[in-house]
């Protein structure tokens, strides 16, 4: 191994956590310790991943809550297989391509009541409670209620997050009502409440989803969107419905990698996989200028379909065989130099072969897993907060593409195109690994590099997570952006001189940065020693416990 360095984020990496029954790992250690307590209590994995994500929303309300989406994928150890959830939301009945144009837009804004859809949470919620829940509903919202009223104290990372986006959130009055006590972003180590948001937990808790989507607040809902100029109705919320979905695989290094289909994002990263399968990767030195290089131009080739292709399948019949067939990789990887950065992608068409986030995952002790993830997009969504209900709404409605003949077109009643993507392996038909990353643009170039740690490089998921990683920026994307100069290649700081000036001699533009690596989780399952391997970067303010 002394020919293959391994660059880690950290001097003195964490050893992963090890335990014998059952693992939760996720961003914020009191979200954490919440899905210990309700394992302990005979909850099962999706009762506990249901109670950590209500904390988070709280603890974390930069990246995720009950104004957002949600999907995931599940290990049900009763029937041995996956099923996936798609908890995201759609487009508002009311809106058109023809009224953002009409308010002089060329693309949906990022902030703001026209990048709302429906808030899929709560809904996702109930609809995997009502599956593979155990305890009472109640019972698992109860911890961010009284977390919500009495308060909690704010840590570093999230901290840092909190202040970078409080200009912002000043400018919306429910926003700097909720989010800047006493004017100002609360400092690590403050204390920070949130009786609203705890008020409309509450109403859930004791009324279910329809309290949501039927109710009270749904009604507050709507009169708000009236208010700002959205387009919110109360028949889009009493439409909403989460759909159960199959999620899709592909074959690497002797296991099954697993994602949903569209519309998350989450083939890209079983493109890339398909498309450096051949590829004798453990040889090449880990991070290195040869290693990134194919990395970086896998994503381009798989980011140019995702741009062109992934899209709500009602409206749009995706490809999704295709797209992951051996002879779609094949074609694909013959356009990938293996010396010089593409600046340009050519389109392609597989048909024709006929062939900000939060991220969490629990295994109970009975052997269910779930890979989860749930998001409001941006930090802090929108950026809209209606003060009396204490959350933030997403912006997800902002990635929807404004030309009608496009697979992602904006159209009333459709999800928009999703980043947010659980990841999954199996081997043997048995489960290994329950990961994901989150950030956006990221999560399928981090999910591939902590997945490459692992297999090619023999790290554990403490490592896996920790290792320093590379992003590509500047892809085609699924709103109309279309990659003409290469991008940019942006390599953590830490990486060697030497391996930003090979990159640049294969002719991409290489850039250093401090953040937007996304951040990760993952449990292990280590079916053989009868033991759970769980890691939590350091980039986040989470850990992984178990018991």
């Amino acid at each position: 191994m002394a020919d293959r360095p391994i660059l880690t984020f950290s001097p003195s990496p964490q050893a992963p956590v090890r335990a014998p029954h059952a693992m939760v790992a996720s961003s914020q250690p009191l979200a954490v310790q919440t899905g210990i307590d309700v394992l302990k209590a005979g909850g099962t994995a999706m009762d506990a991943a249901i109670a950590v994500n209500a904390m988070l929303g709280l603890v974390e309300p930069m990246s995720c809550g009950i104004g957002g989406d949600v999907f995931a994928i599940a290990w049900d150890a009763e029937s041995q297989r996956l099923v996936g959830l798609n908890g995201s939301g759609r487009a508002p009945g009311g809106i058109s391509i023809r009224a953002i144009r009409e308010r002089g837009h060329a693309v949906i804004p990022e902030r703001g009541p026209l990048s709302w859809s429906i808030p899929g949470c709560v809904d996702g919620w109930h609809t995997l409670h009502k599956r593979f829940g155990r305890l009472p509903m109640h019972v698992l919202l109860q911890p961010a209620i009284e977390c919500a009223t009495s308060g909690f104290s704010v840590t570093p990372v999230i901290a840092g997050m909190w202040e970078r986006a409080a200009p912002a959130l000043a400018e919306d009055t429910g926003a700097a009502a909720v989010y800047l006590p006493d004017g100002k972003a609360p400092r690590d180590g403050e204390r920070f409440c949130n009786p609203r948001l705890a008020e409309t937990l509450a109403t859930i808790a004791r009324d279910g989803a329809d309290a949501f989507y039927r109710g009270p607040i749904a009604e507050a809902l709507v009169s708000y969107s009236e208010a700002m100029g959205g387009y919110f109705s109360r028949n889009d919320f009493a439409a909403h419905t989460s759909t159960w979905v199959d999620p899709v695989s592909v074959p690497f290094r002797g296991l099954d990698v697993w994602q949903l289909p569209p519309n998350p994002q989450g083939l890209a990263m079983l493109q890339m996989l398909q498309i450096l399968k051949p590829y004798d990767l453990a040889a090449m030195a880990h991070n290195g200028a040869d290693y990134i290089h194919l990395l970086i131009e896998a994503k381009k080739l798989a980011y140019e379909d995702r741009a062109r292709l992934y899209a709500d399948p009602d409206y749009f019949d995706v490809p999704v065989e295709a797209l992951l067939s051996d002879a779609y990789a094949d074609r694909l990887r013959s356009r990938l130099n293996p010396d010089r950065a593409a600046v340009q992608i050519e389109v392609d068409d597989p048909r024709s072969l006929h062939g900000d986030t939060v991220y969490l995952t629990v295994v109970d002790g009975e052997g269910n897993a779930v890979s989860f993830i749930q998001s409001i997009f941006h930090d802090f969504g929108s950026r809209n907060v209606p003060a009396e209900l204490g959350f933030a709404l997403q912006s997800r409605g902002c990635l929807f593409h404004l030309d009608p003949a496009h697979a992602n077109a904006l159209v009333p009643g459709k999800r928009p195109f999703q980043t947010i993507m659980p990841g999954f392996v199996t081997r043997n038909g048995r489960p290994v690994f329950s990961f994901g990353v989150m950030g956006g643009d990221m999560q399928p170039q981090g999910q591939l590099q902590v997945l490459l740690n692992l297999i090619e490089f023999g790290m554990d998921p403490q490592l896996a997570g920790e290792a320093l990683r590379v992003r590509h920026d500047g892809s085609s994307t699924p709103v109309g952006h279309h990659m003409s100069d290469g991008g940019t290649v942006k390599l953590e700081a830490g990486f060697p001189e030497s391996v930003k000036s090979a990159l640049e001699a294969k002719g991409h533009r290489v850039e250093l940065a401090e953040r937007g690596f996304g951040g990760y989780q993952g449990i292990r399952i280590d079916e053989e020693n009868g033991t759970l391997v769980g890691g939590s970067e350091p980039r986040k303010d989470g850990c992984a416990q178990g018991f």
